[in-house]
């Protein structure tokens, strides 16, 4: 392990100290000017640990690790709570794939609902119309609590919950198979809680702005709206994230099953998956104790490393995307990257990316190459590479995937 100092101090008058793991990665300074307004929130515990795949995001900064004593930021956890990877290695190796896989690309996207459709009296195509027996048994176990959220909250009762529970979603969601650096085979998924989880960080994101605008009290950024324990919404809300992030759980659990068995109807040779399996978030908050207190860390585009830990890092569509274990430091809150991060904001790479580059960029991989995609292409993401290389004192890498076929919503 390598214990020299990989991380650079911003400090500030008027804010707690903030350690940037961003040592040739690029930080942006819209980015670097919303860490300092989160850094001067008063119930920051110790500092504020910055992941390599930072950038601006909406409330917190995407690649922010946030520790909090007596309060909470709801926009600092978002509005895709529990949003995350998980990933399952086969026992089929790179042989065992058929030729053309675009048949295996396309009974994964009959198997698990993706993308979504808008519009009066149409129903969402990425939700189910019946949902099946696994997302009924997923819902079963999360119900009873979700009606103790819906007392004291009715207007999140009709949202889409079961609907949704084993569904993809959009943006930079994906199904992917991988090839390890043995050609063994890995599926992958990256997703969240879906419509429920946006709604119940929608609500509880306004009832901590009307808290702040009642009681006066001046913030940086509005979307740093805090609810401080003891206040009236505080506990109904540590009590909903923390069911949104079990039903993210359960939908990538259940994503998981329903992709193991639409490759089975493709591919000729018995399988079995799961025999190294990691499911983790990276937008969440975890009740944890560092540097001698007993604290909530919110992580928003940031994955839990602690000693020994498997963690996913994806890159993007056509990039190498990473199995990870943590090595435990204790500075960033043992925490690494979630991934890549942006470079470009979605508007930005429509402009700037043609179909044609974004085909040439995906070229080895069984994916969509069409418009509607370009702003999730190679080039509007950092580099990988260079991602990884600035956080070598947070993570080892286990494994390096390389897509070979990638499903987009």
């Amino acid at each position: 392990m390598d214990t020299t100092i990989n991380y650079d101090l911003i400090h500030g008058e008027g804010h707690a100290p903030i350690k940037t793991w961003t040592r040739g990665v690029p930080l942006e300074d819209q980015a670097r000017q919303q860490l300092q307004n989160i850094a001067r929130l008063p119930f920051i515990h110790e500092h504020i640990a910055v992941m390599p795949d930072v950038h601006l995001g909406k409330g917190a900064t995407v690649g922010s690790v946030v520790p909090t004593i007596g309060a909470i930021i709801p926009a600092a956890v978002g509005v895709d709570i529990g949003c995350g990877m998980i990933a399952a290695r086969t026992t089929l190796t790179a042989e065992d794939l058929p030729d053309n896989l675009a048949a295996l690309r396309s009974a994964i996207e009959r198997a698990v609902p993706h993308g979504r459709t808008v519009g009066r009296g149409k129903r969402d195509k990425g939700s189910w119309d019946t949902p099946p027996q696994r997302a009924a048994e997923g819902w079963s176990t999360l119900s009873e609590d979700f009606k103790r959220i819906t007392e004291r909250h009715a207007r999140l009762k009709n949202t889409n919950n079961l609907q949704h529970l084993g569904t993809l979603g959009t943006g930079n969601h994906f199904v992917e198979v991988c090839l390890d650096e043995e050609n063994r085979v890995w599926f992958m998924l990256h997703s969240g809680s879906r419509g429920v989880g946006n709604a119940i960080g929608t609500h509880f994101i306004e009832l901590a702005k009307q808290d702040m605008r009642r009681h006066m009290i001046n913030l940086p950024d509005e979307d740093l709206a805090y609810l401080p324990e003891g206040s009236e919404h505080y506990e109904d809300y540590v009590f909903a994230v923390e069911w949104a992030q079990r039903y993210a759980r359960t939908n990538r659990q259940i994503m998981m099953q329903h992709v193991v068995d639409a490759a089975r109807g493709v591919i000729a040779k018995p399988f079995d998956a799961a025999a190294e399996a990691v499911n983790c978030h990276h937008n969440y908050v975890s009740r944890e104790h560092h540097f001698g207190k007993d604290v909530f860390v919110t992580r928003k585009g940031a994955v839990s490393a602690r000693k020994g830990e498997l963690g996913i890092i994806p890159g993007s569509m056509g990039a190498k995307s990473f199995i990870v274990r943590g090595l435990g430091n204790a500075d960033s809150f043992h925490s690494c990257s979630h991934g890549a991060g942006r470079v470009m904001s979605r508007t930005q790479a429509r402009k700037l990316i043609t179909v044609e580059e974004h085909a040439r960029a995906t070229a080895h991989v069984e994916c969509r190459k069409d418009a509607e995609v370009v702003d999730e292409s190679p080039r509007a993401y950092k580099c990988i590479e260079a991602v990884m290389e600035a956080q070598k004192d947070l993570v080892e890498i286990v494994h390096t995937l390389r897509q070979v076929v990638c499903v987009k919503g």
